[in-house]
């Protein structure tokens, strides 16, 4: 969260009792990596929390430094990867899982560059404007921005399931205003209103209980009115 350490706290207890709901609703094993991203985004703003506290000077610079590292690891490195493999297990027909194997090759490669970019070189952060900025020069530049939008975001435009194609839509557009708004802590601000965006599958989760699990050893698969 973009403010303070309380701030990320409670922002962080709020995503794990959402992230707490939506685990419940899993009814598939297919659907468990999907529905863990609320709880990954709580721990992922927890984390954060622990950044302000070093810049409030409770914490010392090096553990302020290995949270913050923590936070971007997460955040540039395993999200790319972690949202289009998500989202093709969770597809319900083998043709739409094939539809997902491009994203989840692009944000594999994604996350393997940012990753050796993250361990390559050092990893610049401070506050500015009541929001932390994470800078790193191998991964701060339009190319691996490109290839992160199409991994994180292509793939929920391209699933079959509608209410995932929402959530798609609600990170875009926090995405294009977080550019536009605050572009040098955009890893922060959209880290912190994608996880805020998390509500939206917790309300599929909930409203599709009478129709999962999908079929998915059927070569159709389908079995949700949440389905096109």
């Amino acid at each position: 969260m973009c403010f303070s350490a309380t701030a990320n706290f409670v922002g962080s207890g709020v995503l794990g009792t959402i992230g707490v709901v939506t685990l419940t609703k899993v009814k598939h094993r297919r659907e468990l990596l999907f529905a863990s991203l609320p709880t990954l985004f709580a721990v992922h703003q927890f984390t954060e929390g622990f950044v302000w506290l070093g810049f409030d000077g409770i914490l010392s610079p090096t553990v302020t430094h290995n949270m913050g590292a923590a936070f971007i690891l997460y955040a540039q490195g395993l999200l790319p990867f972690l949202v289009p493999l998500s989202v093709m297990l969770f597809e319900p027909t083998r043709e739409s899982r094939r539809r997902m194997l491009p994203f989840v090759v692009i944000g594999g490669a994604t996350a393997l560059y940012v990753l050796w970019g993250l361990t390559a070189y050092p990893t610049d952060i401070y506050v500015r404007d009541n929001s932390i900025v994470y800078i790193n020069h191998a991964t701060n530049n339009i190319t691996v921005a490109v290839l992160y939008v199409i991994a994180t975001c292509g793939s929920l435009f391209f699933s079959k399931i509608r209410m995932l194609v929402v959530f798609g839509g609600a990170n875009l557009a926090i995405l294009l205003v977080v550019d536009a708004i605050k572009r040098y802590a955009f890893t922060s601000v959209w880290c912190a209103y994608a996880a805020i965006a998390s509500v939206i599958i917790l309300v599929y989760f909930w409203r599709s209980s009478r129709h999962r699990p999908f079929l998915y050893a059927h070569p159709g698969g389908v079995r949700s009115a949440g389905v096109d």
